[in-house]
């Protein structure tokens, strides 16, 4: 998977930073968790701090464009995000 960031923005207000990507890939659609570990990784930034929101898809094209918001701490990500955004991309727990 290639990631091209397409724009950065720095919102100070809201203590983020906010990515514009495309990311191109080969075979099956990649998982929110490693778009976002990808994205953390060049932004070099942790991954709890990063929310993805949203994928943009499109049939017959192996390319998936969104917004990737790295936040500078946990608490600013808690304090803005929606819960459910937060829950998406966190590996869910396992069954019992």
């Amino acid at each position: 998977m290639e990631i091209k960031i397409t724009s950065n923005t720095r919102n100070e207000l809201l203590s983020r930073s906010e990515v514009a990507f495309t990311a191109v890939y080969e075979g099956a659609t990649p998982s929110r968790m490693d778009i976002g570990a990808k994205i953390a990784a060049l932004q070099n930034a942790p991954v709890e701090n990063l929310v993805l929101s949203p994928l943009q898809s499109r049939f017959g094209v192996r390319a998936v464009q969104g917004v990737a918001r790295i936040y500078d701490s946990v608490e600013a990500l808690k304090a803005t995000e929606r819960a459910y955004l937060i829950a998406r991309g966190q590996k869910k727990e396992e069954a019992e």
